[in-house]
């Protein structure tokens, strides 16, 4: 069946509207603009469903963002207030504290470690910043990521509602062309911003084979079908609640 970006745009943009009226009626959408497609889609289907004066849009580079202009690019394109909160100094601080403490240990700080603390602080910005003004904070994350587990726990995987949790990398961008988003933010290669890597390159398999074989089952790669399997299964857990010890009572 052909997707229908204009008609799941709408109901998009209807769910939003009944999420913010049972969880946070007249509050404000918070979302961390990147200035690649899946912030700008959210940002657009949030100013859609609520209006621009309920959107907030955050700026969060990590010192220097080369490619800052493309989150004013979509700022300005709909609208809407936002502030740039640079935690650069932030990530440089408590890396050296952890650093130094993790020497206590005959430890050093890991790779993933250097790669999962900007989002997490990110995060932590992007609270700080709806707590204070009556909001409620976006996800950003689509169904292709959250699938094989591209994201960070309580880093980008966080946030009140996600407006883009079921909808794959081609459909998200299909809804910002329905949206008349600027084609180059739409169709913008994703990465990591750390390592000069795409999001395929890390992956090992682009996002139009995972798109296909979430949607229809079908992987003509045996290894690619393992591959995306494996990580499926090893990352299910970012996406359940906290495991809980019940007690017999």
């Amino acid at each position: 069946m052909e997707f229908n970006a204009k008609q799941v745009k709408d109901q998009v943009v209807q769910w939003i509207r009944d999420w913010f009226e049972v969880n946070g009626k007249g509050c404000n959408a918070v979302v961390g603009i990147s200035g690649g497609k899946d912030s700008s889609v959210v940002a657009a289907l949030c100013a859609e469903a609520l209006g621009t004066d309920h959107v907030i849009g955050v700026t969060m580079p990590n010192g220097v963002q080369p490619d800052i202009d493309d989150s004013m690019k979509l700022i300005n394109h709909l609208g809407i207030r936002h502030c740039c909160v640079n935690i650069g100094d932030t990530y440089n601080t408590l890396i050296a504290a952890v650093k130094e403490q993790l020497g206590t240990l005959d430890a050093e700080v890991s790779r993933q470690t250097t790669i999962n603390l900007p989002p997490r602080l990110r995060m932590s910005t992007l609270y700080a910043v709806s707590q204070s003004m009556n909001g409620r904070v976006a996800n950003t994350c689509n169904l292709s990521e959250d699938w094989v587990g591209y994201s960070t726990r309580y880093g980008d995987a966080a946030g009140d509602f996600s407006p883009l949790g079921g909808l794959t990398v081609q459909e998200v961008k299909a809804i910002g062309k329905e949206l008349g988003l600027p084609i180059e933010l739409v169709e913008k290669t994703p990465s990591d911003g750390l390592t000069n890597k795409s999001d395929e390159d890390n992956l090992g398999f682009t996002y139009a084979v995972l798109d296909k074989y979430i949607r229809t089952g079908v992987c003509e790669d045996p290894e690619t079908k393992a591959r995306i399997d494996h990580k499926h299964v090893t990352n299910l857990f970012k996406l359940q609640p906290i495991p809980h010890f019940t007690p017999e009572i």
